[in-house]
């Protein structure tokens, strides 16, 4: 990412816990004085609009955030951001241990761990520093890499829900989804579903003929269903595998389905469109 020689890199803080994120610019300000910080904000949703809006060069990103994580931002995030901008260099900030050490050492820019110590901090500046003095790859492929860390990172255990563990984060197969209707409750077969889809509070479950609604949030029906038989194609969209009839690319090189027995079409978010590539 190369930045005009006279502008100063720019950075985006997401900390749920006002003295924690102030100590944060405070730190920062000492290991990097010529950073500066465009916004600080409280939730994974300001984030994301105030990333999209300020486009700095820098996201520090707490993992667990009211509403949205920093992880479920972060890929929201790559999957709005311009094509024709190189996405900012990103650094997630957590206090979950042994989580950051699996997961973000590997896969993310850099990771650190709460309460943020000086030496570690400056460290992690080295490491910004470099990728936005790094000149040889063009966006696109900075863009792809960062996709591919995201992927990785989403699909790991307990991503969506860091602190999860055991057998709440592992439930039984779901076989049947229990959706009421007025004095109703029907039983609808898994296997008769089509799509799940996040509408609002709710999520719908559309099979071949009906539509139902239910409060179950998508991340815990995704964590009770089988990933080789359900895909996410988009962070509201389930969709049964062998539903689909094809994939197409609009104009803007965006992916969308086509199903078999339903007149929806489904859009296909950057996050997941490596899944549909000629074999």
């Amino acid at each position: 990412m190369n930045l005009p020689p006279s502008r100063a890199p720019r950075a985006l803080i997401a900390e749920d816990e006002p003295l924690l994120a102030a100590a944060l610019r405070q730190e920062l300000a000492r290991a990097w004085p010529d950073l500066q910080i465009a916004a600080t904000v409280g939730d994974g949703l300001a984030a994301v609009q105030q990333a999209l809006d300020l486009r700095p060069d820098v996201l520090l990103f707490d993992i667990r955030m009211p509403g949205q994580s920093g992880l479920e931002a972060a890929a929201e995030l790559a999957d709005a951001w311009p094509a024709d901008t190189p996405f900012p260099a990103l650094v997630f900030v957590t206090a979950y241990d042994q989580y950051a050490v699996q997961a973000f050492e590997a896969q993310a820019v850099d990771y650190l761990l709460k309460p943020v110590q000086p030496e570690r901090l400056r460290k992690a500046v080295q490491k910004l520093q470099a990728t936005l003095a790094r000149q040889a790859a063009p966006a696109a492929l900075d863009f792809e890499a960062t996709l591919a860390r995201l992927r990785a990172l989403v699909a790991l255990p307990g991503a969506a829900a860091p602190g999860m563990a055991g057998a709440a984060a592992h439930p039984a197969p779901l076989t049947v989804i229990q959706a009421s209707s007025g004095a109703q409750i029907h039983l609808v077969p898994v296997a008769d579903v089509v799509v799940f889809e996040a509408a609002d509070k709710y999520v719908r479950v559309l099979t071949a003929t009906q539509e139902y609604l239910i409060r179950t949030p998508l991340k815990e029906l995704a964590a009770q269903l089988d990933a080789n038989t359900f895909w996410q194609v988009h962070r509201g969209t389930l969709v049964r595998a062998s539903a689909i009839a094809s994939a197409m690319r609009d104009e803007s090189g965006r992916l969308h389905l086509r199903l078999r027995e339903r007149p929806e079409t489904l859009a296909v978010s950057r996050l997941y469109a490596h899944r549909f590539k000629a074999m």
